[in-house]
C-alpha cells in the first residue's frame, strides 16, 4: 500500500551521499527542499545524484528552491555557536566581523535605526529572546532573557510588532531563480511575502512549467490569503514564523482553516517546522509529534516537510520512516471513513473544474481503479489531486518537469510519456500503462481524462470510463 500525502525533505550534509538520497527516497520522500538561505555551492552535484537516483527507481522526484525573502538573519559566529548566558549582556551592531559570545552581526542597518528600547529580538524561530536596552548609533545593547542559549550563524531574526514591507524580489532572490532554473528546479517557494505582489513578479522570471509555493508566516500574509491562494500555485504553511507573528497557540485553527480554504480553490497545501524536531537528536519521535503529522494528514495536507531533522538531523532516515508510517496508518482509518472526509470545492463557474468534478463520485466506485489523467500543464492534475478520490491518480505528461513537479500532488503518481496525437493513440497509451500496473485488471473501469484538441494545455473536456479488456 502506498501512502497519498507526499514527504518532503530539506537537502543539507546528513543527507547529501548517494546511499543516504536513495535510502530516503526508498523509505518515502518525493520532494527535496533547497534552502537558499544557507551556502548551496556543490548543491549542482547533489541535484545531479537525485536525477540519478529518479531513473534508478523510475520515480518522479521533485526539487523546490526555497528563496531567502526578507526573512532577518544574523550574521556569523564562531564556531557556527556560541553559547549565551542567561541575563548576560550582549550586542547586536552592523559590524560585519564574525560574531563572539558577545556581539554577533545584525545586516539591517535601517532596522538598528528603529530599534528601541524595551523591544524584544527573537533569534532562532523565536528559541531566544533579547531585550533592548540602550542605543549607539548602530549598536544595540540588549540582554539575553532565555536559559540555554546557543546562538548559531544565519539564524532567523524576529522582531514582534515591528513592520517591515516586503512587495519586491530581493536581488538576491532574482539571482537565485535563475540558479534555480539551471538546476530544473520544478517549484519556487517565496518566503515572507505580505500580498499576491511577489507571487505575480516571480511568475514573469520563471518557466512556464515551474510552480509558485507560497509560505504564510505573517499576519499580513493571513489577511490576504484568498488573493494569495487565486494567485498561487500552492501553499506551504510554515509555522515557526507564523507562530512568533500570531502567537503559538492560534497555529492550530489557522492550519485548519488554510488547509480548507486551499481545498475548496484546488490548490495543494504543504504542512511545515518542527514535525519532528526531537529526531534531529533522537531516534524516536515523540507522541505529540506523530500526533502532529496525523492531524495535518487528516486535515487534508497535500504534504508534510522535514527541514533540520533531514538536513543535519542525526537520524534521517528514522524520521523518513516515523513520517511514512504515520501517513499510512492515518490514511488507512480515513479510507475506511472516507465520507467524513470527502473535500468540497468551489467550481467557481469555471468549466474545466466542473467537468473534472463530475469524475469525483465515479471514482468513488470500487470497480474503478485508476484516473488516467493527461496533462500538458499539470493543471488537470491538481484539480484531479484536489478532489481526494478513491482511485489511483496516474498522470501522463511529454514534459518531464511537469511529471516532476506534479508528483508532489497528493496522490499523484507522474508518468512521463510521448504526447497523445489523437483519440485512438490516448487510448493506445492508456492500454500501455494498464499492462505494466498490476493492481488492475481484466474488467476493472479506469477513468481517462483529456483535453481536446490534444497538445493545448489547460483545455480538459473528456472524460471516458474504459473497461480494461473489453
Amino acid at each position: 500500500m502506498e501512502k497519498k500525502a507526499k514527504i518532503i525533505a530539506t537537502l543539507g550534509p546528513a543527507i547529501y551521499s548517494s546511499t543516504k538520497l536513495r535510502q530516503l527516497v526508498n523509505l518515502g520522500v518525493d520532494a527535496f527542499r533547497i534552502n537558499f538561505s544557507h551556502n548551496t555551492n556543490g548543491i549542482n552535484k547533489i541535484v545531479s545524484k537525485i536525477r540519478g537516483i529518479e531513473k534508478f527507481t523510475n520515480k518522479k522526484i521533485s526539487l523546490i528552491a526555497d528563496l531567502q525573502g526578507v526573512k532577518l538573519r544574523v550574521g556569523k559566529i564562531k564556531e557556527d555557536s556560541q553559547k549565551i548566558h542567561y541575563n548576560q549582556k550582549f550586542i547586536f551592531d552592523n559590524k560585519k566581523n564574525i560574531g563572539d559570545h558577545s556581539r554577533i552581526n545584525f545586516p539591517y542597518p535601517y532596522i538598528l535605526k528603529k530599534l528601541k528600547k524595551g523591544n524584544k529580538i527573537l533569534i532562532d524561530d523565536g528559541k531566544f529572546t533579547f531585550l533592548v536596552t540602550s542605543k549607539k548609533g548602530l549598536v544595540v545593547s540588549t540582554i539575553c532573557k532565555s536559559q540555554n542559549c546557543y546562538l548559531k550563524s544565519n539564524k532567523s531574526i524576529h522582531i514582534p510588532n515591528f513592520d517591515i514591507a516586503f512587495n519586491k524580489l530581493t536581488t538576491k532572490d532574482k539571482k537565485d531563480i535563475k540558479t534555480a532554473s539551471k538546476l530544473g528546479c520544478n517549484w519556487i517557494a517565496l518566503s515572507y511575502l505580505q500580498n499576491d505582489k511577489l507571487i505575480h513578479e516571480t511568475r514573469k522570471l520563471i518557466k512556464k512549467d515551474m510552480g509558485i509555493i507560497s509560505k504564510i508566516e505573517n499576519k499580513h500574509a493571513l489577511k490576504n490569503i484568498i488573493s494569495i491562494i487565486k494567485a498561487t500555485d500552492s501553499i506551504m504553511i510554515a509555522r515557526g514564523d507564523l507562530a512568533i507573528d500570531i502567537g503559538h497557540s492560534e497555529v492550530p485553527k489557522v492550519q485548519l482553516s488554510l488547509i480548507k480554504k486551499c481545498s475548496q480553490f484546488s490548490k495543494s497545501v504543504i504542512v511545515a517546522t518542527q514535525m519532528l524536531e526531537s529526531m534531529i537528536e533522537n531516534n524516536t519521535a515523540t507522541r505529540a509529534e506523530i500526533n502532529d503529522i496525523a492531524t495535518a494528514i487528516f486535515q487534508g495536507a497535500d504534504a508534510v516537510m522535514l527541514s533540520a531533522e533531514a538536513a543535519i538531523g542525526k537520524f534521517p532516515s528514522q524520521a523518513v520512516s516515523t513520517m511514512s508510517e504515520t501517513i499510512l496508518s492515518t490514511e488507512k482509518y480515513k479510507r475506511k471513513h472516507i465520507e467524513d472526509f470527502k473535500n468540497s470545492i468551489i467550481s467557481n463557474k469555471d468549466p474545466v473544474k466542473s467537468i473534472l468534478l463530475s469524475v469525483k463520485d465515479i471514482a468513488y466506485n470500487p470497480d474503478v481503479k485508476a484516473i488516467i489523467v493527461f496533462s500538458n500543464s499539470g493543471k488537470s492534475a491538481k484539480l484531479v489531486s484536489a478532489m481526494r478520490p478513491a482511485a489511483e491518480i496516474l498522470t501522463i505528461s511529454p514534459n518531464i518537469n511537469i511529471s516532476r513537479q506534479v508528483s508532489l500532488l497528493w496522490g499523484v503518481k507522474s508518468i512521463n510519456s510521448r504526447d497523445a496525437n489523437g483519440w485512438k493513440d490516448m487510448i493506445s497509451i492508456s492500454k500501455e500503462i494498464i499492462k505494466k500496473l498490476k493492481f488492475i485488471k481484466r474488467n476493472d473501469f479506469v477513468i481517462i481524462t483529456a483535453g481536446l484538441p490534444f497538445g493545448k494545455a489547460g483545455m480538459t473536456n473528456m472524460i471516458r470510463l474504459y473497461k480494461v479488456g473489453a
